[in-house]
């Protein structure tokens, strides 16, 4: 029995395409639901950190206590808070210590909302204490205190203050303040469907009573944020900045009123006229008046965030409102406004914004706790990050940022030597991953980034295959249609390629050559792929006389580039692609499951199906991509094939619970001899995956039935079932067996579930190479924090036979969470 232990490599996700989904903390970590998970993700590393599980439904809200706002109070602060809502309206609270980074569940907010939570806010009262709020498409809004335990680990005390049903229409922007002049009074802003601004009072824990409602916007309201107590000119003012589909922008002012300056004769001025009501909170009241309205966007604004305040004292107790705020808006921009310094008009400073053809806008952004970036979510699922790296004047320069699939990732692929590992998904892309040297850190570390974007697709991807052998890198897609696709390396990937990886041995110059295809353009409809050749890339074509056309029709020219650092969305979702040389026609429905054999001779397919005919196998050769066989066994969906690591066999397992093993020959230079060896009926409900054992003819299958069971092929008619895992608690999806030595025949299995958790179990053979029922144990279960938070969907191991002088290998998973994660296996 040998040691193991797992570590986290690298995790890719795309951000769940929700309003008020992300929150950057005090901590300086980012949070965002990537399905029913929340990420958390460094900006300074441009890495996802871990995924929280416990959401049963997508994640729609996050939110740090203290977030960015509240930086100036968290300076002595050792643990920071979390709260997430999800679709079904549950609420959870997670711990986070600074100390050994290191999270906790902490409690689940009882009173759960019907229905999804829409916007959460919160405001820290001291560094122990918190109000929040939440709101939720059933019409309800409910106010939070808690108070946080002293020491790591202990209780959080949750009292529910108040619950607010606020009619039909529900509201989606929220928003709370403690009132200059009266701190036990909070204000809290609430905005919705009836495009009115609700704002309510109350005390800590006391009901919350409708002061005023404030009308000027002719939209949804999308946003509220309140700022901090303003002091100018003797007068003491709180902010309120709100954001609408109507594309405007406005900033309304709550003035204190002095109690004996109301008996004084009003002066007539402009100001005057614009007043709005009265908000009379306790013993306070304030007048609101409507300060500016700003006008910039073309599109709906979905976020407006005040500057995070700066402390202007040592001790970090007084602080001051910066007078800056950041916009965030669907026509693809983020906008910074301040008041000019002479006139005091707000004006915008700073536009920042995705230029590409393909985003459809931001949804959301965010300050840094120090200001000195801006954070938007895009359409995509994307990250945009600027820095300014200014010195004397402003200068936002695009970061780094993690990237990854926005829906469920349905199968991934190792390149042939594992330079990178290409995964593909609903979301209608694949995506290529690979380690890239840091060169400015002291220990030469690689980070995984996403390096390309071969397919930008109208479709849903549902497999991939990477063609093994010779000659330049090459992959086969299917998608949601009847045909499937071959992709073949652009020479602007295989340098960038060479950038990434130290050692040029795998890129011979002889490869790149032969490759006369710099990169590829897409097509209007987002269907095929047309190269852009080498020649023709130094004359740019005139794509000017397009008369009659509208403009959004014309897709505009790819640039492909090498790339000599980790591109940003911009360029990944443009100048990466491949051109596709071939597609493959023969299936009658969409294509379900692709795989290539080891020597780069054959790839085999197989498509949804209801009925015997449908449900073939097609075999296809490579390079002349003829069709050379049709392997008929399944009455079902072929769900998974995998040939044998001598390629002798083809091993399919389908949806009618039996698995196929077919017996191949090639004869001559193009035809191949195949006949069906064994088919058995295996399990007892479908059958989601297969795997062969690297180093013989063993094979196991994992199903529904919760029951992984490990098969022989005897003899070239029978196939004999060797032994069956105890069974699981959840079904298996994915499978993937690693080969740790020939000679015993000992090997590693990965376990992939439909919960997202991973095991890795021992393999070894009795003595005469075979394995035998005792022999298969437990090695480890992976952390839950470490796994997916729903089904696995896939896994494979970087390079399937282990080499002698490795101590670690490394297990790639994709899965329904939207995830591509990558492990790191120590055995000792």
């Amino acid at each position: 029995m040998q040691n193991m232990e797992v570590e986290r490599v690298f995790i890719g996700a795309g951000c769940n395409r929700v309003v008020n989904n992300v929150s950057w903390g005090a901590s300086g970590l980012v949070s965002f639901g990537a399905q029913n998970g929340v990420a958390i993700f460094c900006p300074k590393t441009a890495q996802i950190l871990t995924t929280l599980p416990g959401h049963k439904a997508s994640v729609n809200c996050t939110l740090w206590l203290p977030n960015s706002k509240f930086a100036f109070k968290a300076k002595q602060l050792e643990q920071h808070f979390l709260l997430s809502g999800d679709a079904e309206g549950v609420i959870i609270l997670w711990e986070y210590s600074l100390v050994d980074a290191k999270w906790r569940y902490v409690l689940q907010v009882p009173q759960t909302h019907k229905k999804g939570v829409t916007c959460i806010t919160a405001i820290m009262v001291s560094q122990q204490e918190a109000v929040f709020a939440s709101a939720s498409s059933d019409g309800t809004v409910n106010v939070w205190e808690v108070v946080f335990p002293s020491t790591r680990g202990g209780d959080c005390k949750l009292s529910c203050s108040d619950s607010l049903f606020v009619g039909q229409k529900p509201m989606v922007a929220l928003s709370l303040a403690e009132l200059p002049g009266n701190s036990k009074q909070l204000v809290l802003a609430m905005g919705g469907l009836d495009n009115k601004i609700h704002l309510y009072c109350g005390e800590r824990n006391g009901k919350f009573l409708r002061a005023c409602e404030l009308k000027a916007h002719t939209d949804w309201i999308r946003s509220l944020d309140l700022s901090l107590p303003v002091y100018v000119n003797g007068e003491t003012s709180l902010l309120l900045v709100s954001s609408s589909q109507d594309k405007g922008i406005r900033i309304w002012k709550m003035t204190l009123q002095d109690s004996s300056a109301s008996n004084k004769k009003q002066q007539t001025s402009l100001a005057s006229y614009i007043k709005g009501p009265v908000l009379v909170a306790g013993s306070s009241s304030y007048q609101i008046s409507v300060e500016s309205l700003l006008i910039g966007h073309e599109d709906w604004v979905y976020s407006v965030e005040w500057q995070p305040p700066s402390t202007s004292s040592v001790e970090g107790i007084e602080c001051f409102q910066p007078q800056s705020i950041l916009s965030a808006s669907m026509d693809k921009t983020m906008l910074i406004w301040q008041p000019e310094k002479t006139t005091g008009i707000w004006m915008n400073v700073v536009t920042v914004g995705e230029l590409s053809h393909c985003a459809l806008g931001f949804y959301g952004g965010h300050w840094s706790p120090n200001a000195d970036s801006i954070l938007a979510h895009g359409y995509g699922g994307s990250f945009h990050l600027w820095k300014n790296v200014g010195i004397e004047y402003d200068d936002w320069k695009p970061q780094k940022v993690p990237s990854g699939h926005f829906a469920a990732v349905s199968d991934i692929a190792w390149a042939r030597c594992g330079e990178y590992m290409m995964s593909v998904s609903h979301d209608q892309t694949t995506r290529v991953f690979a380690p890239w040297l840091n060169n400015t850190s002291v220990e030469n570390e690689e980070s995984w980034h996403e390096i390309a974007r071969p397919q930008v697709h109208g479709h849903d991807i549902n497999c991939v295959t990477v063609i093994k052998g010779k000659g330049n890198h090459r992959f086969v897609g299917g998608a949601d249609e009847k045909v499937a696709r071959v992709f073949e390396s652009p020479l602007s990937f295989l340098k960038t390629l060479s950038h990434v990886t130290s050692d040029n041995s795998s890129f011979s110059a002889d490869i790149q050559a032969d490759v006369q295809i710099l990169g590829a353009n897409m097509s209007a409809l987002g269907l095929s792929q047309k190269p852009i050749y080498v020649q023709a890339a130094s004359t740019p074509t005139d794509r000017s006389n397009t008369e009659g056309f509208d403009t959004l029709e014309t897709v505009p020219e790819a640039v492909p580039v090498v790339l000599t650092e980790p591109p940003i969305e911009e360029q990944l979702a443009w100048h990466t692609l491949w051109p596709e040389s071939h597609k493959l026609y023969g299936h009658g429905n969409e294509l379900f499951s692709l795989c290539c054999d080891h020597d780069g001779k054959l790839v085999a397919s197989s498509c949804k199906a209801q009925s015997a005919p449908v449900a073939e196998i097609w075999l296809w050769q490579v390079g002349s991509w003829k069709s050379v066989g049709r392997l008929q066994s399944h009455s079902l969906t072929v769900t998974q094939m995998e040939f044998s690591h001598d390629n002798q066999y083809l091993l399919a397992v389908s949806r009618d619970r039996h698995f196929s093993v077919f017996q191949i020959n090639h004869k001559g230079t193009d035809e191949i001899n195949y006949q069906l060896v064994a088919k058995q009926e295996a399990h007892k409900r479908i059958i989601w995956s297969c795997s062969w054992n690297p180093f013989g003819h063993e094979f196991a299958t994992g199903s529904r039935d919760k029951t992984v069971k490990i098969w022989a092929v005897e003899t070239e008619t029978s196939v004999k079932l060797l032994l069956t895992l105890p069974p699981f608690k959840i079904s298996v999806t994915a499978l993937s067996w690693l080969g740790l030595d020939s000679h015993s025949n000992r090997g590693l299995l990965a376990v992939g579930m439909e919960n997202g958790l991973i095991e890795l179990w021992n393999l070894n053979s009795r003595g005469d190479g075979h394995l035998s029922v005792q022999n298969a144990s437990p090695a480890v279960k992976f952390d839950p924090f470490l796994c997916h938070v729903s089904t696995v969907q896939r896994l494979s191991w970087r390079n399937p036979q282990k080499s002698e002088d490795s101590e670690t290998v490394q297990l790639a998973s994709c899965g329904a969470d939207h995830c591509v994660r990558i492990f790191s296996v120590t055995i000792t």
